[in-house]
């Protein structure tokens, strides 16, 4: 079934659980997409895994473009939603609403995605006036990695946890169809979940919330750079992938690869001209 904005907020009036993954490229998402996936976000943590960058500031409205449209191609049935980078909507409202449109327009998205609360609410809403959808973001935001001094959980003393709280609120009054809840004690995701009706998606917020989000390198054990407390290792595809790499390293080492099987021939008859 075609995912889109109004299934998941139907999902939460019905008590359905919904399910994200991060993609990148067309072959990954279309292994995503297939799989039965609610939403695929085309996250800023591509500055991590695909880039290797230290963290997401870097990443560029380009960049979520060319692996939007990547991601377009292979998912026929996930809610597609491209983050919004750092400073692609903190300077204007019509900063904003510019490059939320692109997104859009250039790379297929079906949604974008941005972090804060308070500090965020005009932009949403105009983003939404702009007949964008838009995903909010609260808690351990990636990018205020810096301001946070480091990726950090967020909301553990009831100031910080009551902020979050009127900021989810405040969030859907503007018109998010979601909120990503990210790094943050349980049972505030909780409270937030059934403070709002509109889908919290969790990660590293605990099973309270409406939905669940991970990087698929994560959960797929393909990036070992550090493992969140949050993620479950679902597969170590790195060790699969390395051990069939050695063994293909190997085979042609020792000329046991490409066989007979693997090759292409030519008529004898044709071959002999050759010569």
């Amino acid at each position: 079934m075609k995912n889109t904005v109004l299934t998941f907020k139907q999902a939460k009036a019905q008590g359905k659980k919904l399910s994200m993954l991060t993609a990148y490229d067309y072959s990954m998402a279309k292994i995503i997409d297939e799989s039965g996936i609610h939403g695929i976000l085309i996250g800023d943590s591509l500055g991590m895994v695909i880039q290797g960058e230290e963290d997401t500031l870097s990443v560029t409205v380009d960049e979520i473009i060319y692996h939007t449209k990547a991601v377009k191609r292979g998912a026929k049935n996930a809610l597609i939603v491209s983050d919004m980078p750092f400073l692609s909507y903190h300077t204007s409202i019509e900063n904003a609403i510019y490059n939320a449109g692109r997104m859009v327009k250039e790379g297929g998205a079906h949604a974008v995605k941005l972090e804060g609360g308070a500090n965020v609410l005009a932009q949403v809403r105009g983003i939404v006036a702009a007949q964008i959808p838009v995903m909010g973001h609260l808690g351990l935001t990636p990018q205020s990695v810096n301001a946070f001094g480091g990726f950090k959980v967020q909301g553990k003393s009831e100031e910080a946890a009551k902020q979050l709280i009127a900021d989810a609120v405040a969030l859907e009054e503007a018109g998010a169809f979601a909120i990503v809840l990210e790094g943050i004690p349980a049972k505030v995701a909780e409270l937030i979940t059934k403070k709002v009706s509109i889908p919290t998606i969790g990660i590293g917020a605990g099973k309270e919330c409406d939905g669940q989000i991970l990087v698929y390198q994560d959960m797929l054990g393909m990036f070992d750079n550090f493992v969140p407390k949050f993620v479950k290792q679902y597969a170590n595809l790195g060790n699969t992938m390395k051990e069939a790499i050695g063994m293909y390293i190997h085979e042609v080492d020792k000329g046991d690869f490409p066989e007979e099987k693997h090759t292409f021939k030519i008529d004898d008859e044709q071959l002999k001209k050759l010569y």
